[in-house]
């Protein structure tokens, strides 16, 4: 069964990474896709106002063809003859020009700068925008589109008009970019987190099924241990009353029957715990809340546990140092889960020689109940999972505990019920101590309950 969970999380886990890297390959050839029909969108758009501006530079003066004056230099007169892009449009035409182009397709309010470059005259940047050298220097996140504003040969400006080029920059193309496929990259992360939970869903219900099935085992293999050992015993005594020389003694009937009416209340009570447990599932369990006296409460039940801590040479150091004990709590309730408790310490104990604490004090407004033993402790794992229904510490195969591994169960639901606090703290080999907090009421003066 646990190679089959291995291989259904395997499985699974290579079909998950498979999904996320084909999400991942996808978005990155879309990315790509769609970067390439950006830039040839803003290249249409320069080569547009490009043309438009090549097509203007071809035109001569309304006055005609230009002549050469007596007494013109040479140079003013190709000057003239060879019409430059600043002579004909300011940059904020220029501007708005390449805005208009921008904005045919589909690129509106996105922030640009441009220059016209003369390659006859040093490189000169003609009509260059403010932030043009800064943003051409960063070719990393900034695009430049360059078109020649050269006349189309054939016509009559060819090789007479200047030579230059129009370079327009695009900063962070990527700012273009990302939000135009925001709804498919969402998307493809919303659906992989729900595939990734749904995964995570799976795996972990699988291990409680897991867990589950094992406690139900380990339940039904306490549970028969535990009804076997009474019910042989009964069938022990039930076979000595019909001996003829058990019959003949008054004392050895007595004796026969005491230990069948002990086993009957022993599994009375393993049935009820059951019963119980079954209670606290549904939440059915009713609390009577009533004022009680914790000390008072305590110094019963630890009178009740002296002959067991005697047949194990153990002793009990009572502290009850708390002067406001009174709250609000099920008495009947309150007193088992003390029991249990000190009843805990007592199974878990070592061979001889025990020693538990049980001491109460105030801190702040409530009561601090501390029961502290020596005995063989826990480890972390145990003591991560103490609480937990049906779970018993592992004392290997020998079954010298006895019990459901309800106790502490138990005990956690009924404090919390009560508005009370509980943890444990514990080191193997060296002991455990619970430390319960319940709130005071506030009047000590109320009436107290207590048996």
């Amino acid at each position: 069964m646990k190679k089959i969970y291995i291989l259904i999380i395997l499985l699974i886990s290579i079909s998950l990474i498979g999904i996320i890297v084909v999400q991942i390959m996808s978005i990155r050839n879309a990315l790509k896709l769609k970067n390439e029909e950006l830039e040839q969108y803003i290249q249409l758009a320069v080569v547009e106002v490009g043309r438009d501006l090549a097509s203007q530079k071809e035109k001569f003066s309304v006055f005609g063809s230009p002549k050469l004056l007596p007494g013109w230099p040479a140079d003013q007169f190709l000057q003239n003859l060879r019409p430059t892009v600043d002579q004909r449009f300011t940059p904020a035409q220029v501007y708005e020009m390449l805005k208009k182009s921008f904005q045919k397709y589909g690129f509106k309010n996105k922030d640009f700068e441009f220059a016209v470059i003369n390659r006859v005259m040093d490189n000169n940047y003609e009509m260059q925008t403010l932030n043009f050298s800064k943003l051409i220097a960063d070719t990393a996140r900034n695009k430049a589109y360059v078109v020649p504003l050269s006349t189309p040969g054939g016509s009559i400006a060819s090789g007479l008009v200047a030579e230059e080029e129009l370079w327009v920059i695009v900063p962070n193309v990527r700012s273009i970019l990302m939000p135009s496929l925001g709804w498919m990259i969402g998307g493809s992360v919303l659906f992989t987190l729900v595939i990734c939970t749904a995964f995570f869903v799976t795996v972990r219900t699988m291990l409680m099924q897991k867990k589950l099935s094992e406690i139900k085992s380990d339940f039904i293999n306490n549970m028969t241990h535990e009804f076997k050992t009474p019910l042989a015993t009964i069938s022990l005594a039930v076979d000595a009353l019909n001996n003829e020389k058990v019959l003949e003694s008054k004392d050895k009937m007595q004796y026969f029957r005491g230990i069948i009416k002990d086993e009957n209340k022993r599994m009375n009570k393993q049935v009820e715990t059951i019963l119980q447990a079954a209670l606290l599932d549904k939440e059915e369990v009713q609390l009577n809340l009533q004022p009680l006296g914790v000390n008072e409460v305590i110094d019963n039940v630890v009178e009740n546990f002296k002959l067991q801590l005697d047949a194990k040479n153990g002793t009990i150091a009572l502290s009850l140092n708390a002067k406001k004990d009174i709250i609000r709590a099920d008495e009947v309730h309150f007193t088992n889960l003390i029991s249990n408790l000190i009843d805990n310490a007592v199974k878990y104990s070592r061979e001889e020689g025990l020693h538990l604490s049980v001491s109460t004090q105030n801190a702040g407004n409530n009561i601090r109940i501390r029961i502290e033993d020596d005995g063989i402790g826990m480890s972390k794992e145990t003591l991560s999972r103490v609480f937990e229904k049906f779970y018993r510490a592992h004392t290997g195969n020998i079954h010298n505990v006895k019990g459901f591994g309800l106790g502490l169960s138990y005990v956690k639901t009924m404090v919390e019920a009560q508005k009370g606090k509980i943890k444990a703290e514990s080191t193997l080999g060296k002991g455990s101590v619970f430390i319960i907090d319940f709130p005071l009421v506030r009047k000590q003066n109320a009436a107290v309950s207590v048996a």
